[in-house]
């Protein structure tokens, strides 16, 4: 994709993961492998820590079991409210490309850790 639209900024909402939530031992190993591709090839990482969701779901939601149907409703209100500068026109709106030109020091220090506020459950 970066040879063919080279002007385009690649965003990657990246979930990384937790002994928690998950007991698949390959899951670190994975993300150790995946880390080098979000550097190369991303130009924003958003990078969300499933235990901190879990804990979120548990302690501030106050829901006994948290779900992966839970867990992924506040990912998806993170990456709408990330993401609502695109969909929706206004002087006060910015787009992703001015937010990298502020926030990424050098190339290489493009990840995010995203916050959302105010937490409601469903």
């Amino acid at each position: 994709l970066r040879e063919e639209y080279p002007s385009r900024l690649y965003c990657a909402f990246s979930v990384f993961p937790s002994p928690k939530v998950s007991d698949t031992v390959i899951e670190p190993y994975n993300t150790v492998l995946s880390f080098h591709q979000l550097v190369e090839n991303s130009d924003e990482c958003f990078a969300i820590d499933n235990e901190a969701l879990y804990d979120i779901c548990l302690r501030t939601l106050r829901i006994p079991k948290p779900t992966y149907h839970d867990l992924n409703h506040l990912v998806a209100l993170a990456m709408s409210g990330l993401t609502c500068c695109l969909r929706f026109p206004g002087q006060l709106n910015a787009d992703l490309r001015k937010l990298a030109v502020n926030l990424v020091p050098f190339p290489r220090l493009h990840f995010f850790m995203t916050g959302f506020a105010p937490l409601t459950s469903r």
